[in-house]
């Protein structure tokens, strides 16, 4: 993820969900400190932000980019999603949160999916909230918890 997150209702509900998630899985937040140049271009900014990210992604990490030009998915299909990958030889899916401007395209060219969470337009702060819910919601699925309802 790109940058911190400031507002503390959106930290209070993050660490509620990191917390919640401890029960299913291992999950890891990196945050990439935002490029504080100003006078960059959006593209030099993505490029460099872009770097900053494909330094802490390993070769065989599996690499989802949160992009709003992914594949929708229901809570359902993310779920089998998720189940499909936890399946099969993939030790890492890495979910990518990119900065304002989006991801350059070297991080594009590494991803191996891209996934949108809503056509409507989200800060990518408020993003990290509404990913962990879905991430949550995915794993009360697999296991039948009476969390999510159809």
């Amino acid at each position: 993820m790109v940058g911190k997150t400031v507002k503390p209702y959106l930290i209070e509900g993050i660490n509620e969900y990191l917390k919640r998630l401890k029960k299913y899985i291992t999950v890891e937040q990196e945050i990439i400190a935002d490029i504080k140049n100003k006078n960059l271009t959006k593209q030099l900014q993505k490029q460099k932000e872009g770097t900053l990210i494909l330094k802490r992604c390993t070769k065989t990490d599996y690499i989802v980019l949160l992009d709003d030009k992914g594949k929708m998915r229901t809570s359902n299909e993310f779920a089998r999603f998720l189940q499909e990958k936890m399946n099969s030889s993939v030790k890492n899916i890495v979910f990518i949160i990119g900065g304002p401007y989006g991801f350059s395209q070297e991080v594009y060219n590494r991803g191996n999916e891209m996934f949108s969470l809503s056509r409507l337009t989200f800060s990518h702060q408020m993003i990290r909230l509404i990913f962990l819910e879905q991430l949550y919601r995915a794993n009360t699925i697999l296991k039948g918890e009476p969390y999510h309802h159809d």
